[in-house]
């Protein structure tokens, strides 16, 4: 006959209680990553304060300070959010570990050309140069890869979590191939006018696209700790949909204003 001393003691009891504190390896990594990355940008940030210099253009303190912020941000939100994906463990090791790992390559050769006040981007004036411009641009094909991988995984299956989760999540990484679109086609003009002999104008091109991508690149988190701050609340369920549904619209609203922007501007 079991004892109740031995009945406490199975994993299926201890196991959902630990399972909400424990980490697995990997998202230790990636958040402690993308903490780094953020305090990256943040010491640029005083960087600047300290040595100043111009905030636009394309040799500024302002790229390291905001790559290393929205990098670090994003490493942070996919991290967590792709916990509620239906994705095998070794798949989404994997992913992870690649896109940990190309945020730091991204965000290390901006960093690196900033302090040698050269261009990162579509600088192709000596040999390294054209190395880095060229490394940053394929770790943004990375990037584009990775992430389409998990937003079709979200749409495949329906995301867990708590009401509004998975609308957040499905609602954030499609605004979110809006922004790995929008990068991609400023890389993209930005290295046919390049090659094409026009390199100050390659460094304005991207201007026009800066607004869409920055406003869509950050849905993937706002949307779902959105969702979870809701689900923390004692509201009804038909209040928090709707106040999902709402902010899914006016965050829609405000990638559609920037691509008008971005269209008219182009």
């Amino acid at each position: 006959m079991e004892t109740t001393r031995s009945r406490s003691l199975t994993p299926f009891t201890l196991t959902p209680a630990l399972a909400k504190l424990a980490l697995r390896p990997v998202e230790r990594l990636c958040y402690v990553t993308g903490a780094l990355l953020v305090l990256s940008g943040l010491a640029h940030l005083v960087v600047f304060a300290v040595d100043g210099g111009p905030w636009d253009g394309p040799v500024s303190w302002r790229k390291p300070i905001t790559f290393g912020l929205s990098f670090g941000l994003t490493l942070i939100a996919i991290t967590w959010v792709t916990s509620y994906l239906r994705v095998g463990p070794r798949l989404r090791t994997t992913l992870l570990v690649v896109f940990a790992a190309d945020c730091v390559v991204e965000v290390g050769g901006i960093t690196l050309q900033a302090w040698r006040q050269v261009p990162s981007h579509l600088n192709m004036e000596t040999g390294f140069d054209t190395a880095v411009s060229m490394t940053l641009a394929v770790g943004g094909g990375v990037l584009v890869a990775l992430l389409s991988v998990f937003a079709v995984a979200s749409f495949r299956n329906r995301p867990a979590g708590p009401l509004g989760m998975a609308l957040a999540l499905r609602s954030g990484f499609a605004i979110l191939l809006v922004a790995l679109l929008s990068g991609a086609a400023m890389i993209a003009r930005g290295v046919v006018l390049t090659r094409t002999g026009h390199q100050e104008a390659a460094y304005h091109s991207t201007a026009p696209l800066k607004p869409l991508h920055g406003v869509s690149l950050h849905a993937v988190l706002v949307l779902p700790v959105l969702a979870w701050l809701l689900s923390r609340t004692s509201w009804s369920d038909r209040a928090k949909q709707r106040i999902m549904y709402g902010a899914v619209g006016c965050y829609a609203a405000a990638v559609a204003g920037a691509g008008v922007w971005a269209a008219l501007s182009w």
